[in-house]
């Protein structure tokens, strides 16, 4: 017991930039549109954030201030990047696949390459200060994702907006008869998702390491994408998921400061959050959850 509390601040660490990452997704596909940019938009974000953080920490601005602007930044920059895939998902009618596949190339491109233009090497020079826990051990991005949570379930579930949001992901045609602009809104949908992406990697690279380089996310876009279907389109269910992944995800960094699993080559635990990952969707996929219209595109006047 005392060694699971112990772990309890990494564990959350790590689970909080999965968690709002895994929230932006769920809303996303609940207007309707698949967003498997996610890990392409948290790199955008990171990069972004650490890149403003060392030049601002750089120029002799307030701690507190400078990582507040960052992550700022994040959260702007995965929101003007999401409008790529918005543009090509919502107006040009693209497969959303390809076209999220094809921002998670671009940004890995784009953050090497704005590293190289700012810092001239392949990843943001490294920062003396990150953000810093409390009197718990808790870094504010726990709290960050506790609120996106219940931010998100309120919005979904208890304003109008929501409703009609989550109408453009079920019967989109229905949605337009009643004069919901479904991809007025199915494009605040792939922003937000965009938004939230960016401010998740923002508290990556602010909390989990000194620096952007193009292994910082590694994976936690898809592991947060998989947290979407796992915990069925909910926000509760998407908390327990990504609480799933993330401490999965903790505990192969942590076991190596376990003596008796100090005997097992270290890839073992590298490959655990993804074996978990994998393991949860297979034993546990059965009733399709999803919105009804995710994925397909929508032209107005269209039955």
């Amino acid at each position: 017991m005392t060694m699971i509390l112990g772990m309890l601040p990494s564990i959350l660490m790590i689970v909080a930039p999965i968690l709002i990452t895994a929230i932006g997704g769920m809303i996303c596909e609940k207007s309707g549109v698949v967003n498997i940019a996610l890990e392409g938009l948290m790199a955008i974000g990171a990069c972004t954030a650490a890149a403003a953080h060392v030049l601002m920490e750089g120029s002799g601005m307030n701690h507190s201030l400078s990582l507040f602007l960052a992550l700022a930044m994040g959260l702007a920059a995965g929101g003007l990047f999401s409008l790529i895939h918005a543009v090509a998902a919502i107006n040009l009618n693209a497969d959303q696949t390809i076209s999220g596949t094809g921002i998670n190339l671009l940004a890995n491109g784009v953050t090497i390459f704005a590293s190289q233009i700012l810092f001239s090497a392949d990843r943001t020079r490294e920062f003396r200060m990150g953000m810093q826990t409390d009197a718990l051990g808790i870094y504010p991005t726990a709290y960050i994702a506790l609120v996106v949570v219940i931010l998100s379930w309120f919005i979904l579930y208890k304003l109008p907006f929501g409703m009609h949001l989550r109408a453009c992901g079920e019967h989109p045609g229905a949605a337009e008869s009643v004069g919901i602009n479904v991809k007025r809104m199915r494009y605040w949908a792939v922003v937000a998702s965009g938004v939230l992406a960016g401010l998740a990697g923002g508290c990556v690279v602010l909390t989990q390491t000194i620096q952007y380089t193009s292994n910082t996310i590694n994976g936690r876009g898809f592991i947060a994408l998989a947290a979407v279907s796992f915990g069925r389109w909910s926000p509760l269910g998407v908390t327990g998921a990504a609480l799933l992944f993330g401490t999965a995800q903790a505990f192969s960094i942590i076991a190596n400061n376990i003596p008796a699993l100090r005997v097992l080559p270290t890839e073992v635990f590298n490959i655990l959050p993804y074996v978990v990952t994998l393991a949860a969707l297979v034993l546990f996929s059965g009733k399709n959850y999803a919105p009804r219209s995710a994925g397909l595109p929508y032209e107005k006047g269209a039955s």
